[in-house]
């Protein structure tokens, strides 16, 4: 036993050691990543909180029977953002808003093609999966440290430490629904001549697009369910009034913020849901 403690395998060491071999070589490479990103939250920040709250409302409810066609899900989607900003957190919800639109962004840009390439090549998901195990079981802050040091406070780390949390999802709900392919649709394409990029466009991503809805709902159920842990790296939106009323046990303006959340994260889900997954309010 003594032994064994006393030559301990050097983990922390190496994993200190590679971030500081990133900070010390990458350093432009992450400003420049963090200023995108940045300008991203920026961009979407402005579209939300520019107009006034009852013409964003009117907007996204509009949009919701556009969407869906569904009397409950617009009515839900009009009286919840109602209810927000009768609250006082319209502007809280909007910063959690552009936070999780953009982290599903960036999830489902380096998610499908990930989730692709691992439906192709069963090496590649070999590879992938022990690390996708550990992105999603891994303690958030574990890498909250090194999104800080590279990032420093603000929403970037927010948003970094939200796709690492939610990217597993896209990843092998792709991967799963182009394996699901009947084999027959794939050899009748290749039969008529298509090619792989052809059988990949024509027949496997429209067979995987309700599984890739379902990665995208998933993406943004685990982007909101980041907000509170978010908010400690310096991220503003919903999980700074919880974090407040944690901290002074505060159960008015833990519940309050909290309902938003949830009436956030309906109205997300509604939205963005597949339409071979119901309409149910």
């Amino acid at each position: 036993m003594d032994f064994l403690t006393a030559n301990r395998v050097p983990i922390g060491w190496a994993a200190k050691a590679f971030v500081d071999m990133l900070t010390t070589n990458f350093s432009l490479f992450f400003d420049w990543l963090s200023g995108v990103l940045a300008g991203v939250v920026s961009a979407l920040l402005f579209i939300l909180q520019t107009p006034p709250a009852l013409v964003v409302v009117a907007i996204v409810t509009v949009l919701s029977w556009w969407l869906r066609r569904s009397v409950g899900v617009t009515l839900f989607t009009c009286l919840g953002l109602l209810l927000i900003i009768n609250q006082g957190y319209w502007k809280e919800t909007t910063e959690t808003l552009a936070l999780v639109l953009a982290a599903s962004a960036v999830s489902m840009a380096i998610g499908i093609p990930l989730g692709i390439a691992a439906a192709r090549r069963a090496w590649v998901y070999a590879f992938m999966r022990p690390v996708l195990d550990l992105m999603q079981t891994i303690p958030t802050f574990v890498y909250l440290i090194p999104a800080l040091i590279l990032f420093g406070l603000g929403m970037v780390p927010g948003l970094i430490a939200t796709v690492i949390f939610a990217i597993p999802a896209p990843i092998r709900l792709t991967r799963l629904g182009i394996i699901s392919t009947p084999p027959a649709l794939v050899e009748a394409a290749e039969s008529f001549g298509a090619t792989p990029m052809q059988v990949l466009k024509k027949v496997e991503l429209p067979f995987a697009m309700p599984q890739i809805m379902a990665g995208l709902t998933q993406t943004i159920m685990l982007s909101l369910s980041m907000v509170v842990i978010a908010a400690l790296v310096g991220a503003s939106g919903l999980g700074v009034p919880v974090l407040r009323a944690l901290n002074t046990v505060n159960v008015a303006k833990g519940f309050e913020a909290g309902l938003c959340i949830v009436i956030l994260a309906i109205i997300l889900d509604r939205l963005f849901r597949s339409s071979d997954e119901g309409e149910g309010a």
